[in-house]
């Protein structure tokens, strides 16, 4: 195949699936009212195989907008609420003794799932976070002494809420820089919420049709890994990371008292995986700086630690990352 020809048939792939995503996120978007933003980040989290942190108060549909993606995209999903007393079996599964038999048996746990939803992750002590942690990194679960794959595509979304703190146990930064998304999920405007209510007099759900298999999803990724990212673009990332880690080096000299601990290579990865596949979501076959300013909020935000003074200054790691992007130059 000419290199002519080659560049066409991954334009028409591009455009292709991006067509496809856009009909999954309308379909979605038949049940799920006003979080359309979420949803595409969702959508972009499993195509990257990345997992998301999803902070919101209660009642904002997340449950129901990971169902209703598991179902859209013919997935299977799972959920684990986590509590104070869970156990890491209760996560990954164990082995239960037959006595028929004389032998022990595997009982899988929730998380062999497609998609799995980690609700109130925050509220599970360590052990059972780092039982999480393995199926988050490695894709694989170890019961007994024996390790187990978990399927494709796989995603956790865990999901805290930002204000209730009582009870609940900080994720490690080492858990928190496996989660490549952190999204906010605000209340969604008058209008939205006026439709939820005239939605639900009928306490019937809105049929979803599926629109996405696994098969598709893992195709719509090995094609994200053939898209062009110049050099230039690459350094971009690398710029706006370091710039997390010496905001000094900037010109950023008043950030320096305010982060503690900037980002880590991960997120350089992160931001470019992210970077591709809104690429591809918009039928392109090359990633642009806007690209990496798209997904960056919700690359870095969860990856920097700002110190006491700028918690008691009430400055977020939100205004760190604005502020660095508007410092670094664009290429």
């Amino acid at each position: 195949m000419s290199y002519d020809a080659a560049t066409d048939n991954l334009e028409h792939e591009a455009r292709t699936y991006a067509a496809v995503a856009e009909k999954a996120m309308a379909e979605i978007g038949r049940r799920i009212v006003g979080q359309r933003d979420v949803v595409q980040r969702l959508l972009m989290a499993i195509i990257a195989e990345g997992h998301v942190l999803l902070e919101g108060l209660p009642g904002l549909a997340k449950t129901t907008t990971i169902k209703t993606l598991a179902e859209a995209a013919s997935l299977n999903f799972g959920r684990i609420q986590f509590t104070p007393d869970l156990l890491p079996a209760d996560v990954i599964g164990t082995q239960i003794y037959d006595p028929r038999s004389g032998d022990f048996k595997v009982r899988k746990g929730p998380v062999f799932a497609n998609l799995v939803l980690a609700d109130e992750i925050n509220r599970a002590p360590a052990k059972v976070q780092s039982a999480l942690l393995e199926a988050m990194q490695e894709r694989q679960v170890t019961i007994g002494d024996q390790s187990y794959q978990l399927a494709r595509p796989f995603l956790v979304l865990a999901t805290q809420n930002p204000i209730e703190q009582e009870g609940t146990y900080p994720l490690p930064e080492a858990q928190m820089d496996r989660f490549l998304f952190k999204i906010k999920v605000g209340y969604g405007t008058p209008e939205d919420e006026f439709e939820v209510i005239s939605r639900s007099v009928s306490f019937k759900d809105t049929p979803v049709t599926k629109v996405l298999d696994g098969d598709t999803l893992i195709k719509m990724r090995d094609l994200t890994s053939k898209l062009h990212v110049a050099d230039k673009v690459r350094r971009y990332i690398v710029q706006l990371v370091f710039a997390t880690r010496d905001p000094a080096s900037v010109g950023l000299k008043d950030l320096a008292t305010l982060v503690h601990v900037g980002a880590s290579p991960r997120a350089s990865i992160s931001m470019e995986r992210a970077a591709r596949v809104n690429a591809m979501l918009q039928g392109r076959t090359f990633v642009t700086p806007q690209d990496i300013k798209d997904v960056g909020l919700d690359v870095l935000r969860h990856r920097i630690m700002p110190t006491y003074e700028a918690e008691a200054e009430g400055v977020t790691t939100d205004d760190i990352v604005h502020r660095i992007f508007a410092r670094v130059d664009v290429p």
